[in-house]
């Protein structure tokens, strides 16, 4: 599997990632909600994703350890990231877990979830200056711009350096394809963007030390053109890594590459490590 596994979630118009999507949401899905009503015997959130549809966290699934006061674990009106455990349309109950949920998948989710806002908040605009629905604009860009990209506020990150020709390609009728290309020039003005993340590297032989350091030099060289990585010590075994691109589909992709060759260089030296996606 994928180190960095980004593909996008669906979800509904009302939360910014606007593809039409089911009415329920499926087990094992991750969704963001948010936290609405606190009782003894767990939280009561609203799903942000499907329409504040309720759903329940029951105190069993807040934590694997015990749980004395759940507002030490939640409060009203946070956002959280939950897996769906049990979903049953017909009495329209939702149960939800948050110990089930690991810190990368938190991070993951939550960047898919404010990457997703920001590219219907575009897309909004763009309506709003031709007067017409948002979702007229959603629907005339939304889906060519993931097919093409993965994702949708990758493709608008092309399409403000490349304008609207991009988009009318696509088959975006004209209107609607210069006005996501002024407003993107507009939201998107800057030139490079940088990510990060943290791999932890240990080596127990003798020679641990040059193993580690022969895993990094690897990782730094397996950087993808034009992307540029930068790998600096935080604090043995915490290594920092920096990648510097031009957008962020390709600073992903670099990073990527550079975490999931410092893990398979640091394996083939005996040594064990892992990698952490910084959230931005």
């Amino acid at each position: 599997m994928s180190l960095l596994n980004m593909g996008p979630h669906g979800c509904v118009w009302e939360v910014g990632c606007v593809r039409k999507k089911r009415e329920w949401p499926r087990v094992g899905e991750l969704v963001i909600a948010t936290v609405h009503r606190i009782t003894d015997y767990g939280a009561y959130v609203l799903l942000d994703e499907y329409g504040d549809k309720e759903g329940l966290l029951h105190i069993s699934e807040i934590s694997s350890s015990w749980v004395r006061n759940i507002r030490d674990w939640v409060r009203e009106g946070q956002k959280v990231v939950l897996k769906v455990i049990r979903v049953n349309p017909r009495k329209g109950h939702i149960d939800l877990s948050l110990r089930r949920v690991s810190d990368f998948e938190k991070k993951r989710k939550f960047l898919e979830w404010k990457r997703s806002r920001r590219a219907r908040s575009i897309l909004a605009t763009a309506a709003n200056r031709l007067n017409i629905r948002a979702e007229e604009v959603i629907e005339a860009v939304w889906g060519k711009l993931e097919r093409e990209f993965g994702e949708v506020l990758a493709g608008l990150e092309a399409v403000a350096e490349e304008g609207p020709g991009l988009l009318l390609e696509l088959g975006v009728p004209e209107h609607i394809a210069k006005a996501v290309a002024e407003v993107a020039s507009e939201r998107m003005r800057k030139k490079e963007v940088k990510i990060a993340g943290v791999l932890t590297l240990t080596s127990l032989a003798p020679d641990g030390v040059n193993r580690i350091k022969k895993a990094l030099l690897e990782a730094e060289a397996a950087c993808p053109s034009p992307a540029k990585a930068s790998i600096y010590a935080i604090g043995a075994p915490r290594y920092r890594v920096e990648i510097v691109a031009n957008d962020y589909k390709t600073a992903e992709k670099a990073l990527r590459a550079v975490a999931e060759k410092a893990l398979e260089v640091i394996r083939e030296l005996e040594g064990e490590g892992s990698f952490e996606r910084e959230e931005k």
